[in-house]
């Protein structure tokens, strides 16, 4: 499978793009913002329904179109898959009174679907300059990593996840209800349920998901840095799966920027494996255990949302002791570890998206990582200096160019 066409209308800096793209690699050039990233912007954005970049919606909408009586963008994909032909579409209407609140319409071979049953028909990875954020960043970097990924990968991950979100709001207003006015505890059951169903499904994939990533990205680790350094993933949850007085001792993690954090202990087999049943008993134990430290915050102190992943070199945190470059050379090896992790799931490579990546490596990294996009089906690899790439490399690439917003071939 791979990205036939690409149709952009009013999106960035895009007013009226029409591209066929082919399978290898694309390389794009351009000086700066002039539409590189936001043409990978695009295509990210059709394959998982979210903006990596945009803190609103309203910001992808070409701000020429807010002039227009019904300001919109539009972007439409054509897959080629198996032979066939398969069309994505998600637009952005403004709704009317004059305000700027959009609304997302999203379609599959013309068909209106949910903005959920999009995700998963273009596999993607993106590699960005700012996903050093995923090492040195705060933990909501990580675990939106991990959601993005998965829910490419597994429908029934994104299905629970949406519901996990729901539940947590519920179970957010509760407590703070409980907190201010006060009432029987028993109320807390069903959400309670509802939480350990959802919530153990969550953690033990992202914990497997973690594991075999590990797998793959120290390879990758080792390769970018010739052997000098080896790189490890934890998965680092909000519970123990321990019962009470079996295990080793408690330990507490930094504080993340949600507010106070709980004790831990060091993550067991059961998550490595990715054990469901032994995660739902682990957060029934701990939500019997934070009842009352629950109720005084008025939120959920337990579960896959306050988790976290820990990077380490040389079994030191990265986030600590790393250096920038160690820092990016780790977000880029697990990315490159996500490509092969999501090969051996779907039985085909997603498609690679690196923004301006070669102009933050030395040689030996950059004919790494030239290595790494021979394996992959499709790859759209940005640059601002052709020189960046051999001349060789250029002739087997698709060579585009864009200007303000205009794509030429080269």
């Amino acid at each position: 499978m791979y990205l036939a066409h690409l149709s952009l209308t009013n999106f960035r800096n895009y007013s009226r793009l029409e591209l066929d793209l082919e399978p290898g690699i694309t390389l794009l050039q351009g000086a700066n913002a002039q539409g590189k990233t936001n043409f990978l912007e695009a295509i990210a954005y059709l394959a998982t329904s979210r903006s990596l970049l945009a803190s609103a919606e309203r910001e992808l909408v070409n701000w020429l179109a807010w002039e227009e009586p019904l300001p919109f963008a539009r972007l439409a994909g054509e897959l080629a898959v198996d032979g066939r032909r398969r069309k994505i579409e998600i637009a952005l209407v403004a709704n009317g009174g004059g305000g700027q609140r959009l609304r997302k319409e999203v379609r599959i071979n013309g068909v209106p679907r949910r903005a959920l049953d999009l995700v998963g028909q273009l596999p993607t990875v993106l590699f960005l300059p700012q996903d050093i954020n995923l090492v040195a960043g705060p933990p909501a970097e990580r675990r939106r990593y991990l959601d993005i990924a998965l829910c490419q990968m597994q429908a029934d991950y994104c299905r629970t996840l949406s519901l996990y979100n729901k539940v947590l709001v519920q179970r957010n207003a509760l407590l703070r209800s409980l907190r201010d006015r006060g009432g029987p505890l028993d109320q807390l059951a069903y959400w309670d349920e509802q939480l350990i169903a959802c919530g153990s499904l969550l953690v033990a994939r992202r914990a497997a998901f973690v594991v075999a990533l590990e797998q793959e990205a120290s390879q990758r680790q080792a390769a970018l840095t010739e052997g000098r350094e080896w790189l490890q993933l934890r998965y680092i949850p909000r519970l123990t799966l321990a019962p009470d007085g079996e295990g080793d001792e408690e330990e507490p993690i930094a504080d993340d920027e949600e507010g106070e954090g709980l004790w831990l202990r060091e993550p067991s087999a059961a998550y490595e494996t990715g054990e469901a049943a032994a995660v739902a008993e682990a957060l029934r134990r701990e939500l019997t255990r934070a009842r009352r430290q629950e109720i005084a915050a008025g939120m959920s102190l337990i579960g896959p949302h306050r988790d976290d992943v820990q990077f380490l070199a040389q079994g030191r945190s990265l986030r600590t002791y790393g250096s920038r470059g160690q820092q990016r050379t780790a977000a880029l090896a697990v990315k490159l570890a996500e490509v092969a992790v999501m090969r051996q799931a779907l039985g085909a490579a997603p498609l690679l998206l690196l923004d301006d990546v070669m102009s933050e490596l030395d040689a030996r990294r950059r004919s790494t990582l030239l290595a790494a996009l021979e394996g992959v089906t499709q790859a759209v690899v940005t640059t601002t200096d052709w020189d960046d790439f051999s001349e060789e490399f250029r002739r087997r690439a698709h060579c585009l160019q864009v200007e303000g917003g205009r794509v030429q071939r080269v």
